[in-house]
């Protein structure tokens, strides 16, 4: 059994995805190839916003973002410390200083109110300048927008949509990607929109930041890749990449269907036993991880692991405990709801071809 099933996947697409990969070796432009044009325009449409950029991976998204936003030391960047490394290495990669937000106790995504009292004492040290939050999408699920959204607002912050994990999730129709002044993605192989390698994408409405993510990620390109009128990077998505992804982008919704069918079963049989996922009235997830909490999460991953049945931790250790943020002096009790989850969560195998024999194997041992 597979924690996730790329070859099922594969298997299920393996005509198309050769044909759109034999197409790039045939007309040989393996960079920024015509499939990645294409790509965009297709990931901007099913996003519903102006612009989509390619890059090379999620991280760099968001190091773009940073560099977008002009994010320097003496600022402050907003996060939830629930979260992957990434997420808070760009803001110190940038010279800024993250500043950790503890997490909702339902849903596991940033917690507004304890973000607002972040920023409120960030302003009232006077020593920092708040510039920006970096929201995550954990587990498939958008984070809170509607209250991020208006605390954005009423302190002049820029807002960034990590939907990595949530693309394809949805609040009242609005989908993952569309959030805030810039969304980025990645297309890392596990998650629910992922390729055969590395990639990532930036989703933004504003023309000027599209111009220049467009720039940066050719080394600071002007009219051409020779012509540099900025320091940028080098982060471009590979064309055998954006084919593979355009096959997948077209299934997409019919594996977000099968995922959500899996998740409904796993809760359905599982609420009276476990604490199981809360997805808010109005809100979609693309349940990149399907995630469960219990005082005995070490004794049912060996209980599963002796039925041969892979379970994952996403996270077991928040930001504030990293060895590389010890400096900036955070304990477990500024963070509760955030470091008790880091001891409790663990996640089931969860992709678009779970069968009925598989969910039936995982639920009984569980049970």
């Amino acid at each position: 059994m597979q924690f996730i099933d790329l070859a099922a996947q594969y298997q299920h697409l393996k005509q198309r995805i050769d044909k759109r990969i034999q197409s790039v070796l045939d007309h040989g432009n393996y960079i920024m190839g015509p499939e990645v044009e294409e790509l965009e325009l297709k990931l901007a449409e099913y996003v519903g916003v102006k612009h989509c950029i390619t890059c090379a991976n999620g991280t760099d998204a968001l190091q773009l973002a940073m560099m977008v936003l002009e994010i320097k030391p003496g600022d402050v960047v907003f996060c939830p410390t629930f979260t992957f490394f990434a997420t808070a290495e760009v803001v110190a990669y940038a010279g800024a200083t993250p500043v950790f937000v503890d997490s909702d106790e339902r849903t596991f995504n940033i917690c507004p109110q304890d973000l607002e009292r972040r920023i409120q004492q960030v302003i009232a040290e006077g020593k920092l300048t708040p510039k920006a939050i970096i929201v995550v999408d954990l587990f498939g699920l958008p984070a809170n927008y509607p209250q991020l959204e208006v605390i954005a607002n009423k302190y002049g912050l820029k807002l960034i949509e990590d939907a990595a994990q949530g693309f394809g999730g949805e609040i009242n129709g609005k989908r993952a990607g569309s959030f805030g002044d810039i969304a980025t993605t990645s297309f890392f192989p596990a998650k629910p929109l992922g390729c055969y390698g590395d990639g990532g994408a930036i989703f933004t409405n504003n023309d000027e930041y599209a111009a220049l993510f467009r720039s940066y990620r050719v080394h600071g390109k002007g009219k051409d890749k020779y012509d540099n009128v900025r320091i940028g990077i080098n982060s471009r998505l590979d064309t055998i990449q954006a084919a593979v992804l355009l096959e997948k982008l077209a299934v997409f919704p019919d594996e977000l269907v099968s995922r959500n069918n899996a998740a409904n079963t796993y809760s359905d049989a599982l609420s009276t036993s476990y604490q199981v996922p809360f997805v808010p009235d109005g809100y979609l997830s693309s349940w990149a991880q399907y995630t469960l909490v219990s005082e005995n999460r070490d004794g049912l991953i060996d209980l599963l692991k002796k039925s041969n049945i892979p379970a994952m931790v996403y996270y077991g250790t928040c930001m504030h405990q990293q060895t590389a943020f010890k400096s900036l002096g955070y304990t477990d009790s500024d963070f509760p709801v955030a470091s008790s989850l880091c001891k409790k969560v663990f996640s089931l195998p969860m992709h678009g071809y779970l069968n009925f024999e598989t969910l039936s194997n995982i639920l009984n041992t569980l049970k």
